[in-house]
């Protein structure tokens, strides 16, 4: 490593230390994660009654009334490009002639999108025709570059949740973004009146969510009766991640490291500087518009009212673990039933032979953030998965793993992992605090054992890119987890700009 490499380590933040660990753990790798089964309804996941969903949403509204902060957190930094990826390889294929199925869906419904009539705008004022007329000449790729170069929509550049979703009648179209807007508008906001959401974007594309956010603000305002307080942040240098070549060496473009955003686990230290009782965390692309949202805002108040119904009796075990009375033998085995039955966590590994070790144990596990997790059934959607796995403290609890967290060549693990029967929509709600209020740092809960190793290109050179542990997958591995079953038509997420013909999004 050279004086210039150092000073760029010293720009980002990152120690000498930090880095020589990186790029050995492309040497060591990652474990893979011990799991024991998956997590399945009466089993780790809970299937909510009609009785049981109308007293968490009494006991969320009952929250609300009261003067506790609650935030809606949001990534949104993911780029649009790959919702385009087979637009992109149409144009650089540079032919008139449709062949991909997913094309010739696109330009057959193009009237259907929300963006249709800016695009029609701008194909007329850089063509001098109007998109059916393009489209009768077969001039596709006209289209394509007043859709995504900088010229037209320059929807290749921006983020996801800057993109036209969905169409209102009379009414502007709305972005993801809006759409967050108006959910936490719907289901977060507290007896003042108040709407706290954050958004971690790109650094390039802040500017953008500001200027949006300004031409909106008062609308949204009026027509829900919030005060909205939305605030932004960006994945910090310091967690950016070496990129190595095929013999583990830094990989170098121009003379100089290569260093990479360390995936969405990054986010982890976006999260922890968020001060608030509750958090409400989902990717910014999975939104529906308003004639779709009623299934959601009920989910999401059911899972909150959830996570402060389990919150009380955690507060209470962990008063009692603070005091300095002696704890009953009674009171000790209600803890422990707790957090088996309701946090599904259970000591398999771990002997507990004093009563000092078992005031300990119980420590550990009520002295921690809380997460309540939305699981939706497997309909072949893609997405990690819930599980019950092993940890390093002789635990088994609840973790939501992805499928390079298997050792795919131990066939007993593959078929757990194909035995699943639900998946993550990442649809959390968070409790952060003790019972004193005292926030938790969660960089302290994460398992740096977690993360994982990727393989990427650059510029037509094969790398490899060091992952850090998931935001809902290692970054949160030492929290207590509830998982909740929750309907399909609470999922809706745009992965490729076709996905916005759907029903849900139209």
């Amino acid at each position: 490593m050279n004086v210039d490499d150092k000073q760029k380590l010293v720009q980002r933040g990152i120690s000498e230390e930090e880095f020589e660990a990186q790029l050995m753990q492309f040497q060591t790798g990652f474990p893979y994660m011990k799991v024991e089964k998956p997590a399945v309804v009466s089993a780790g996941i809970l299937c909510l009654d009609d009785k049981s969903k109308s007293f968490y949403l009494s006991e969320w509204s009952e929250y609300l009334k009261h003067n506790n902060s609650v935030v809606k957190f949001v990534p949104a930094s993911g780029a649009a490009s790959r919702m385009f990826k087979s637009l992109f390889e149409f144009v650089a294929a540079g032919k008139n002639e449709l062949i991909k199925d997913n094309d010739k869906l696109f330009f057959e419904q193009i009237e259907q999108f929300a963006f249709y009539d800016e695009l029609n705008f701008y194909c007329k004022r850089n063509e001098g025709w109007d998109i059916p007329h393009l489209i009768a000449d077969k001039k596709y790729l006209r289209i394509l570059e007043s859709l995504l170069e900088k010229k037209g929509m320059n929807y290749g550049f921006l983020p996801k949740g800057l993109l036209a979703f969905h169409k209102y009648q009379g009414k502007k179209a709305r972005t993801p973004f809006e759409e967050h807007l108006v959910e936490g508008a719907l289901y977060a906001k507290n007896s003042k009146g108040k709407v706290s959401l954050h958004f971690t974007v790109s650094k390039e594309h802040i500017d953008y969510f500001e200027k949006l956010l300004k031409s909106r603000i008062d609308d949204f305002s009026y027509q829900f009766g919030a005060d909205f307080d939305v605030t932004f942040s960006v994945q910090k240098p310091s967690t950016d991640t070496v990129a190595v070549d095929m013999d583990n060496h830094p990989f170098r473009e121009n003379g100089e490291i290569l260093f990479r955003p360390g995936g969405h686990g990054a986010l982890i230290e976006n999260l922890n500087a968020i001060d608030s009782d509750v958090i409400f965390i989902k990717n910014i692309d999975n939104v529906a518009p308003d004639a779709y949202k009623q299934p959601t805002v009920e989910y999401k108040m059911v899972l909150a009212g959830l996570l402060v119904n389990v919150q009380k009796t955690i507060f209470e075990y962990q008063a009692i673990l603070d005091s300095d009375s002696r704890i009953s033998e009674d009171t000790m085995k209600k803890m422990f039933a707790f957090a088996e039955k309701t946090l599904c966590v259970t000591n398999k590994y771990n002997p507990l032979s004093t009563n000092k070790d078992k005031v300990d144990y119980l420590k550990m596990i009520y002295n921690r953030p809380l997460r309540v997790c939305g699981m939706v059934k497997n309909e072949g959607e893609p997405g990690g998965g819930p599980y019950l796995c092993q940890n390093p403290n002789g635990t088994v609890s609840c973790q939501i793993l992805e499928s390079c967290q298997f050792d795919m060549n131990d066939e007993s693990q593959v078929e757990i992992m194909k035995s699943s029967t639900h998946f993550n929509p990442v649809d959390l709600v968070c409790a952060v605090k003790n019972y004193k209020g005292d926030k938790y740092n969660l960089l302290s809960f994460v398992d740096e054992n977690t993360g994982f190793i990727s393989y990427k290109s650059k510029n037509g050179r094969e790398l490899k890119a060091l992952e850090r542990p998931g935001l809902w997958n290692g970054s949160m591995s030492d929290w207590n987890t509830i998982f909740v079953e929750v309907p399909i038509d609470t999922f809706t997420p745009v992965k490729m700009v076709t996905d916005l013909l759907r029903p849900e999004h139209q």
